[in-house]
């Protein structure tokens, strides 16, 4: 294992241990927090990956031709905004966190279809397209039954479940050989979590199926939709490709978010929609919130960044309130 693989696998063990609810309540979290202000710490926005360059350019786009469809599809999309602002006060966050979220995805990871009806319709056609979540023909729910995995089973969230998998694929099998098998050099979610077509994420938020299983729990007690389940793939597509209900699992992404930054560092992001569009870009909430926590420590002044995604989410954020009203 190499040192920063380490260092990964300890940071990643120790967000396992801190969000578990009896452990997160430390006197220093009794202070109040920290609150991050609204807007951007940085005058000019941080660089765009060549990635989202390359496929922005593939279709002749710009980004602030794919900003302003999106945009143009959420104004249009009255039923869907009131559902958004329902959503949202569910999950106790500010709307605009989910249009931040939804915004950025689709100006700078993946064009938007023309209407919400769209991403329906395209729901119902995975929903009949045999796939499985599954590794050289091993079905993920039960590569997980491996002895390996026993501590995580026992956790008691899927959070924290699907979290520890994560932890135990990347430190004791990722590019490793075990018996006669070769295990491939690449993250969990790409190993077992792209059993169709180029892309990992769908939907109006672009949900990972790994993250959707995540955000299981959280988001069947607080809406009442029932459970995904790791062995009904196309069940979980069908679900985060439907706008009313994927909007669920983007609002569970942005509140875990800021529980992860308010009980691991005691800092409120929960004003600054750039911060947690960044988070919601660059995933592992619990991971950087303990990063941040201890960057800090020597800059207690210190707060948190966004990155280029965030970053146009608050230099915008006017036009996003704006559909709101």
């Amino acid at each position: 294992m190499t040192l920063h693989q380490k260092a990964s696998a300890f940071i990643l063990a120790t967000t396992l241990i801190l969000s578990s609810p009896d452990l997160l309540l430390s006197s220093a979290q009794a202070n109040v927090p920290l609150k991050v202000p609204a807007g951007n710490r940085l005058q000019s926005q941080p660089t765009i990956p060549s990635a989202s360059a390359t496929r922005t350019k593939a279709f002749n786009r710009t980004y602030e031709k794919k900003f302003q469809r999106i945009l143009k599809v959420l104004k249009r999309e009255g039923r869907l905004i009131k559902n958004i602002k329902k959503v949202a006060s569910l999950y106790n966050i500010d709307p605009v966190h989910i249009l931040g979220a939804i915004v950025g995805e689709h100006t700078y990871n993946y064009d938007s279809l023309d209407s919400a009806q769209g991403y329906y319709m395209k729901a119902l056609q995975y929903a009949r397209i045999p796939i499985s979540f599954q590794h050289d023909g091993e079905k993920v729910w039960s590569f997980v039954k491996r002895p390996q995995f026993n501590t995580c089973r026992r956790q008691e969230t899927s959070n924290s479940r699907w979290r520890c998998y994560e932890l135990i694929w990347n430190t004791r099998f990722m590019g490793k050989t075990i018996g006669s098998v070769r295990y491939p050099r690449e993250p969990f979610h790409r190993a077992f979590f792209r059993p169709m077509f180029a892309g990992q994420s769908f939907g109006l938020g672009q949900i990972t199926p790994l993250t959707a299983l995540k955000m299981n729990d959280m988001v069947s007690s607080i809406s009442g939709l029932p459970k995904l389940s790791s062995k009904d793939a196309s069940g979980l597509y069908k679900t985060v490709m439907d706008p009313n209900k994927s909007i669920h699992y983007t609002a569970a992404v942005l509140r875990d978010a800021i529980n992860a930054y308010k009980k691991v560092a005691n800092v409120d992001i929960s004003e600054n929609p750039g911060i947690t569009s960044t988070l919601y870009n660059l995933g592992n909430p619990w991971e950087r919130a303990i990063s941040y926590r201890n960057k800090r420590r020597i800059t207690p002044a210190h707060l948190p960044r966004e990155n280029y995604y965030g970053w146009l989410i608050n230099e915008r954020i006017d036009e996003l309130q704006a559909i709101l009203r």
